[in-house]
């Protein structure tokens, strides 16, 4: 019984040093200035935003958050429309889980035209699905759930270290031709050659990819959102062959599309 009473004194006697210990914690953690949380996400600049996302309720407000930042956001929820639009972004964030085509594909496909930096974005948490998407081609990963101050620090981070585009470089110069994306004028050996909204449109696809065929299926999605008929596009390839005053121009590529000349 005296052992029992001396170790429920030891108990006590323990358990009052434990309480003050803790009591001079909290006055100690009492007396400092608490710190303040950041408001806001101030980033260098604002950009064209490519979220490439299958599921709404994950796209919107991501989309919403973005542009109360002051960012651009274009949405699209298939690969097949992201490799339609990439060009026009300065960053892309990339879901890899696409109705069409995984967005790893998508990833590498878009990384062997440009080094437009990509963020993908995914509940895939392995060290292996990491690895894997860095290999295709992306510059940052991120898991859900995430923070949105972690996503902008992440997308303010891969900015940074890529190379800043230019306002000259939304001007297309090929050969006299001159395309400027941002006032939507067109110049032929410094002459203004006026064009209509799909006209530019049109041109401006075309000379975008110089080196490339562009189909009539992707004409229909980014020109005309999938409201045309041949003859539609036909027609207005025949304005502005006319506009520039050679046909050369814009070279018919039979049974695929069209791509931009030389005069």
């Amino acid at each position: 019984m005296e052992q029992r009473a001396e170790i429920s004194e030891i108990n006590m006697v323990a358990d009052t040093a434990g309480e003050v210990d803790r009591q001079r914690y909290r006055s100690s953690v009492a007396v400092l200035p608490p710190r303040p949380l950041p408001v806001s996400f101030p980033a260098s600049d604002t950009w064209q935003v490519l979220l490439v996302e299958s599921e709404q309720q994950q796209r919107e407000p991501l989309s919403q958050a973005l542009g109360r930042q002051g960012h651009q956001v274009s949405c699209v929820d298939t690969g097949a429309e992201a490799l339609d639009v990439y060009d026009q972004a300065d960053v892309v964030l990339l879901g890899p889980d696409l109705p069409d085509i995984d967005g790893l594909e998508v990833c590498r496909a878009i990384r062997t035209t440009c080094n437009i930096p990509i963020i993908v974005i995914t509940d895939r948490s392995s060290e292996l699905d990491c690895v894997l998407a860095l290999q295709a081609g992306a510059d940052d990963y991120v898991v859900k759930p995430y923070g949105f101050r972690e996503l902008m620090a992440r997308m303010d981070a891969v900015m940074r270290r890529a190379t800043p585009r230019r306002q000259d470089e939304r001007v297309i110069e090929h050969g006299p031709l001159r395309i400027d994306a941002l006032t939507r004028e067109v110049q032929l050996h410094n002459r203004m050659i006026p064009m209509s909204r799909k006209e530019f449109d049109l041109l401006q696809l075309l000379a975008a990819h110089p080196d490339s065929v562009v189909s009539r299926e992707r004409i229909m999605r980014q020109v005309w959102n999938n409201s045309w008929s041949r003859r539609t596009v036909d027609t207005h390839v025949s304005s502005i062959r006319n506009k520039l005053g050679e046909k050369s121009w814009i070279l018919t590529v039979r049974g695929v599309g069209f791509r931009i000349g030389r005069a």
